[in-house]
């Protein structure tokens, strides 16, 4: 394994003479769990997860990459179980993916409060840098350069994404002919209905269970005021909004939180029916600025809704469509996570859990097809995409916000909007 240590910008050094927060997990499933777990501390767990908002670009797909070669291969601050496990919930589960891992793992290391401080960490800085963009698109009227840089973005995300992709079928599927096949039903229905189907999901989960570990039926089992607010806090690009519309901003974004399943690519769609198509909040071009802020800034793209909070209500509009959004997929993490763990060393559970995972995997791969297709579309997009995969593969120790950076550059350039 190589060292990360002054190359990785998310590396935190291990403190070995702290106990850990919660017991090591061992597994003979894979070289990576071997070796005993390394003990980290609440706040050094907190911190990487600060830092990962921060610097962590790619979309839920390559996040959610970058905590399994971080947290499982790298640091060993979790086991490939815990993992494995936190993606399977955060699919089941109504939410963004990668924020809904992020809180899983956090929970794993410090119960309620990690949960509480790791969600906090990871979505605060991709949050402030959205309110400072959005700022700066009501004062000023657009931003035809973030979709000139997005022209290189794109491309360039799209290749740290493959990446992720492989490394991900790598860690869930093993040799398993049953989970592949399960992956590869979930990467077609995904490629092709461009959304993410829950109930394959569950499907998957439920033929795996039958196939490789029938439960046994009759066991005993368990489950599960108003204010007046200064007028620049709620002004956007019609100007003043009502608390009226503050209230429906909090219902409608509390909603796409509550009943859009896995990554940003599923909630995108149901966000542009409401915000433009339903309540005319936005034009077409205003929402795709929008997307094109949240793929651009580091952490979760769900983190979109925070800029479109902003362009209808100010920043009040801004902190309610966030707070709307990433409180349920909080709550749909925290509340079953004792209950899945719990019973997560369950014959019947597990091979629910692989059937799941298998399926989520699928998805994941399908939904990077899905932007793949959208991001390369001509033979510059394409070569970015190649030559960022190529660096990727050639130097390991490369810092993808580098490389996004770089690729944005070309991408002004590409466009013709580097100069005035």
């Amino acid at each position: 394994m190589s060292d990360v240590r002054g190359t990785n910008p998310l590396y935190l050094p291990p403190v070995a003479t702290r106990a850990p927060l919660t017991p090591a997990v061992t597994s003979s499933a894979s070289s990576t769990e071997a070796a005993p777990l390394v003990p980290c501390t609440l706040g050094e767990f907190t911190l990487y997860f600060l830092r990962l908002g921060t610097l962590g670009f790619g979309g839920p797909i390559a996040l959610a990459g970058y905590m399994q070669r971080d947290l499982v291969e790298e640091r060993r601050w979790l086991s490939k179980q815990d993992y494995v496990e936190g993606l399977a919930l955060a699919q089941l589960a109504p939410g963004p993916l990668a924020a809904q891992l992020a809180i899983y793992l956090g929970w794993v290391r410090g119960g309620v409060l990690g949960a509480s401080l790791v969600g906090f960490a990871f979505v605060l800085p991709s949050f402030l840098m959205v309110l400072g963009l959005a700022a700066l698109y009501v004062r000023f009227g657009g931003m035809s350069w973030i979709r000139g840089a997005f022209y290189g973005i794109g491309a360039a995300v799209i290749a740290i994404i493959a990446r992720s992709v492989h490394k991900l079928v790598k860690l869930t599927l093993a040799k398993d002919k049953l989970l592949w096949t399960l992956f590869a039903a979930s990467a077609v229905v995904t490629a092709w209905t461009e959304s993410e189907v829950v109930w394959l999901f569950l499907a998957s989960g439920l033929l795996a269970l039958f196939v490789k570990a029938p439960p046994r039926f009759g066991a005993a089992s368990s489950a599960l005021g108003a204010f007046p607010l200064p007028l620049w806090a709620i002004s956007g690009l019609a100007g003043a909004a009502s608390l009226g519309t503050l209230t429906t901003i909090g219902w409608y974004f509390a909603e796409a939180g509550a009943f859009v399943f896995g990554s940003g690519l599923a909630i995108v769609p149901f966000l542009h029916g409401g915000v433009v198509t339903r309540f005319h909040w936005l034009n077409d071009q205003q929402f795709l600025d929008a997307v094109a802020v949240a793929m651009i800034t580091p952490g979760p793209v769900v983190i979109t809704v925070g800029f479109i909070g902003y362009l209808v209500a100010g920043p009040a509009g801004a902190v309610v469509a966030a707070l709307a959004t990433f409180v349920p997929c909080y709550l749909f993490t925290v509340i079953p996570a004792p209950y899945f763990r719990r019973f997560s060393k369950n014959p019947s559970l597990k091979a629910f859990v692989d059937g799941v995972t298998a399926a989520a995997t699928g998805a994941i791969a399908g939904a990077a097809f899905v932007l793949g297709r959208r991001a390369l579309f001509d033979v510059a997009t394409v070569l970015v995409a190649l030559a960022t995969l190529g660096i990727l593969l050639r130097f390991k120790k490369v810092q993808e916000p580098l490389l996004i950076l770089v690729a944005g550059g070309v991408g002004l350039v590409l466009k013709g909007i580097a100069t005035p």
